[in-house]
């Protein structure tokens, strides 16, 4: 019955025949587009690919999202387009991922940034079509604003033109993900038992509202709304990655557990306390093993899925910096204990290893481990060509035998040594590795490391040998411009 409203209020401005809805969303097309568009002066609009996976998670969030505004009777529609089947339109709104999400306003389309569940998308049309914060005039309007919102921030100011006032509202206006209301009601202020100039943030988890303190500056408020909007442990999906990874902490205490197993009643819900006590330093963080999707992410971090309840911690630099505890004790005590010897900068970084094979050195292609690297590719009596490379990669697979017919080539060399390492299992600390195959020249004497640039082919890479690293760089052709695949992206895990 709820939808079946919701679909009739959505269905009311629909005018055309040719324009359909599917769970409250319009379905565009290149016919009816223009219409679309121009009919409603506010709507967002979602290029997708039916095979799309993110599509296919965002798709329920979507359309509750919708709904949620057809409810409201707001003038906000939100659209979708299959990308797949309107081509031309993918074209002209240059979709070159997906899902794409676009907002037009009066026609014109801005790029969408907002979160990916339904009061994110809500959160930030409502934003873009209104002022920045809400005006609450009554206990009435306050009490339906914070029903409208699961999340929502209210500034108490008795005096609406005060200095800390536009603080509040310039930060409001920065904050796109994030609903603002402000109020000067003395019974608003009252009822939420504020201080005047004081900011609440409202929400339905944990203690179900944060008191801001400290310096009213935007930079405080940005990171206050960042880090009280998120549970004091956050599980880690689809939805939340780009608040974890987006938000204004950094470092990261991520704990891998398994819910079928109970581990988060055993080792997580006791973390609450500590959780709390250092939320404004570290997120803490849930990854489950029982999610499929998440088998990279133990790969990414040199673990399987039957070590089990464990932890690791991350900081998310110019690179990403792991720690691992020493112990897998998870009591309180100790993991408190790992965190403050973390901010006291007494942990020493984390680099996955494999162990050294016994016949590393006996084909032509020797195999580095981390262990091996520097003793080997550091020797100043020899010159040696790495190939860090990925199991998983298409284009080091290719490169694999014309790499050996290389150190085949070279294999009586003795200043010339060819070798490889998978960099998924084998970390250094002072060379990072982001993408695959990537190929380095330790050049002997002086140690100078090159990059190689040129194709790989047989050919190249000798002359680049021969010339001992000296060689200009070759001009990308077409086909070599994708020849490397990423390494997953600290947003990506």
């Amino acid at each position: 019955m709820k939808f079946l409203i919701c679909a009739l209020l959505a269905a009311s401005y629909v005018a055309a025949a040719d324009i359909k809805l599917e769970e409250g969303v319009i379905v565009a097309t290149v016919d009816n587009f223009k219409q679309v568009i121009t009919d409603n002066e506010f709507v967002l609009v979602e290029f997708y690919a039916p095979w799309c996976g993110h599509c296919k998670a965002l798709a329920p969030e979507y359309a509750k999202a919708a709904q949620q505004l057809a409810e409201k009777e707001s003038p906000i529609k939100l659209a979708k387009v299959d990308a797949t089947v309107e081509g031309d339109l993918a074209e002209q709104y240059q979709v070159r991922g997906y899902p794409t999400l676009k907002f037009f306003r009066s026609g014109s389309p801005v790029e969408y940034n907002g979160g990916r569940q339904a009061a994110d998308i809500i959160a930030w049309v409502t934003k873009k079509t209104g002022p920045p914060a809400k005006d609450l005039t009554s206990v009435a309007d306050a009490e339906q604003f914070l029903q409208d919102n699961e999340i929502a921030i209210i500034g108490f100011f008795k005096d609406v033109e005060s200095a800390e006032a536009k603080v509040f509202t310039k930060a409001a206006n920065a904050l796109d993900s994030f609903v603002f209301g402000i109020t000067s009601n003395a019974d608003v202020i009252a009822k939420y038992e504020a201080k005047d100039n004081g900011v609440i943030l409202f929400k339905p988890f944990d203690e179900k509202k944060s008191v801001f303190e400290g310096e009213l500056n935007e930079e405080n408020l940005k990171k206050f709304a960042q880090v009280q909007s998120l549970p004091l442990i956050v599980d880690f999906n689809h939805e939340s990655a780009a608040k974890i990874f987006g938000g204004s902490i950094k470092s990261h205490l991520l704990f891998f557990v398994s819910k079928e197993a109970g581990h988060i009643e055993a080792h997580v819900d006791p973390l609450k306390e500590i959780a709390k006590k250092y939320r404004e330093d570290i997120l803490f963080v849930t990854i489950s093993s029982d999610e499929e999707d998440h088998t990279r992410i133990f790969e990414f971090f040199g673990m399987n899925k039957e070590e089990v309840p464990t932890i690791r911690l991350i900081k998310l630099e110019e690179d990403m910096a792991k720690y691992k505890p020493e112990t897998n004790d998870l009591s309180a005590e100790s993991i408190e204990a790992f965190l403050q010897k973390f901010l006291d900068g007494k942990l020493k970084q984390h680099l996955l290893s494999q162990e050294l094979p016994e016949d590393w050195d006996k084909q032509p292609v020797k195999v580095l481990v981390s262990s091996n690297f520097e003793s080997v590719a550091l020797d100043k009596s020899k010159s040696v060509l790495v190939e860090f490379y990925a199991p998983w990669c298409g284009h080091c697979k290719q490169l694999a035998p014309i790499y050996e017919q290389l150190a085949e080539k070279y294999k009586d060399n003795a200043d010339i040594v060819i070798a490889k390492m998978d960099s998924t299992a084998n970390e250094l600390e002072n060379i990072k590795i982001s993408s695959f195959p990537t190929i380095k020249y330790f050049r002997k004497d002086d140690n100078k490391v090159i990059d190689y640039n040129l194709d790989r082919t047989l050919d190249d890479f000798v002359k680049f040998l021969d010339a001992n690293g000296e060689v200009a760089d070759a001009e990308p052709t077409e086909e070599s411009e994708e020849e490397e695949e990423a390494a997953p992206k600290k947003d990506e895990l």
